[in-house]
């Protein structure tokens, strides 16, 4: 019997522009992909939840701050809760910092200046859903695109990060000054992850694919824990 193909939910709020790309590149790794609009208070049924980036209400007040009051945060915040993986690229990462289901804050870049380009990423642990297929040390060419995408924190939670394995991908060189080259992080649980760089720009075979193993990778793990009756 073929496996029934992992249910991906998009959540989309006004000022989302990745959420196409995102559905694109979930969908030709397999996934059934749903868009979920903010307003709504239920993800519907889905084995995992992607918030993509783009700029959240605006970005006014800072980048993720309104959005986090959305209804469907609520919802996140249960599937989280309940061990769902759930990915927040660029401004989702921003909007799940807000939200509090990630340690830290995104910071403007050390530069002030908009960064849009390639960018080589290390894999640093393998613990969380994004990477858990990929061996650490692999390296990524995955493009950026931000202008608030210094992660910060401060030394209590990075000692934490590092003791939990849960700094997920680090800058081999550190574009924007994020603390300890960081690039993306996992929760303390290791479901919830956030990155800056875009790995739904890398996974075409007409361009470049290194985001592919990325995405793939958050599927399995969203795979395994339907197949576990989750």
């Amino acid at each position: 019997m073929t496996a029934a193909p992992v249910r991906a939910a998009v959540v989309v709020f006004p000022g989302s522009n990745c959420e196409h790309d995102v559905a694109h590149a979930l969908a030709r790794l397999g996934a059934d992909v749903s868009l979920v609009w903010h307003t709504d208070d239920d993800l519907g049924p889905a084995d995992v939840t992607v918030i993509p980036g783009g700029f959240a209400h605006g970005d006014y007040l800072r980048p993720g701050a309104l959005a986090r009051f959305s209804p469907v945060m609520a919802a996140v915040g249960r599937a989280a809760l309940d061990g769902m993986p759930v990915l927040g690229i660029c401004n989702g990462f921003q909007i799940l910092t807000e939200a509090a289901l990630l340690p830290g804050t995104l910071h403007k870049n050390r530069d002030l200046k908009f960064l849009c380009g390639p960018c080589e990423v290390e894999v640093t642990s393998t613990a969380a859903p994004l990477t858990r297929d990929l061996e650490a040390g692999r390296r990524l060419q995955v493009p950026i695109n931000h202008f608030s995408g210094a992660y910060r924190c401060d030394d209590d939670t990075l000692g934490s990060l590092v003791e939990g394995a849960n700094i997920v991908l680090r800058y081999v060189r550190n574009p924007n000054g994020s603390t300890a080259d960081i690039a993306g992080i996992s929760s303390a649980e290791g479901n919830v992850v956030g990155l800056m760089p875009h790995p739904e720009r890398a996974c075409d075979p007409l361009g470049a694919t290194d985001g592919a193993p990325l995405l793939a990778s958050f599927l399995a793990a969203g795979a395994d824990r339907a197949g576990a009756g989750r």
